[in-house]
């Protein structure tokens, strides 16, 4: 965010980071920016980006407003998904203006990174008279504002996270399952299958679901529930989970019929008894 900032014109000032990657990160993306204590950053910037993990948020905006570091008219952005502006509530006080600017995309610490911007959604939470502010610093990364009202941010982070965490772990444990099989190169057979399903999800909803659940083939998922329990059990409890909720979703959709479903729901319940 901080790079994708610079590239628009701001200057970046200071930095705060406490672990060796961290620290080379600024040095190689942000080499104009000296490395200052967190209250020090504050005192320095007019706009404060908080980017640590969710759970450590809270702890460190209160840490933050019990020092004597003048917050009054600065802007502090968190970027945590989960959170909205209450957990600025301590740097308000003190007469911070508050943001959540949340990127929705996955990032690993490559120099690559800031090119993903270009595009993509940001969750964004803001009062009311910052939300021109707010607009104007997610156009500025390159990307679109997506207004999300406070008491919802974390039904939709618990959305995205779904999406894409969980995806990464399944397609991890599909590509297990194919080298149990002996399949060399499960990426090469799975990108295919993956880039049409994501894109069929994505435009039919619902409709896109196919396969032995979505069917109705209770012996053949049966059998997938043998195999698993097998040779990879520790899968099998996702395996179920993912049918389950596979099947009351085809069922809803009208896809899978009530007595199909009945004998489906009978091979996935039957290992857990």
């Amino acid at each position: 965010m901080a790079v994708a900032l610079a590239r628009a014109g701001h200057r970046v000032v200071a930095a705060s980071a406490v672990s060796q990657a961290s620290l080379r990160r600024i040095a190689a993306f942000l080499p104009d920016a000296r490395v200052r204590q967190p209250e020090q950053v504050v005192r320095t910037a007019d706009l404060v980006l908080l980017t640590v993990p969710d759970d450590v948020l809270p702890d460190l905006v209160a840490g933050l407003a019990r020092t004597e570091v003048p917050m009054a008219g600065k802007l502090m952005v968190h970027a945590s998904g989960r959170h909205g502006l209450g957990v600025l509530d301590p740097a308000v006080r003190r007469g911070a203006l508050p943001l959540a600017l949340h990127p929705v995309m996955t990032f690993t610490g490559r120099a690559d990174d800031v090119d993903k911007m270009t595009g993509i959604s940001f969750g964004v939470t803001a009062p009311e008279p910052l939300r021109p502010v707010a607009e104007a610093l997610v156009v500025e990364m390159g990307g679109e504002s997506v207004l999300i009202a406070d008491e919802m941010r974390g039904i939709y982070h618990a959305g995205l996270a779904m999406a894409a965490n969980y995806l990464v772990t399944l397609v991890a444990a599909s590509a297990d399952l194919l080298r149990e099989a002996g399949v060399a190169n499960p990426a090469r057979m799975l990108s295919p299958l993956l880039g049409a399903a994501l894109d069929n999800a994505l435009l039919l909803g619902d409709a896109a679901l196919t396969g032995p659940v979505a069917r109705g083939d209770a012996q053949t998922v049966a059998a997938h529930v043998d195999a698993i329990k097998a040779m990879a059990p520790q899968t099998l409890a996702a395996y179920l989970a993912l049918a389950r909720l596979t099947a009351d979703r085809a069922i809803a959709a009208g896809t899978l019929t009530a007595s199909d479903a009945q004998e489906l729901l009978g091979a996935l319940s039957g290992p857990l008894a």
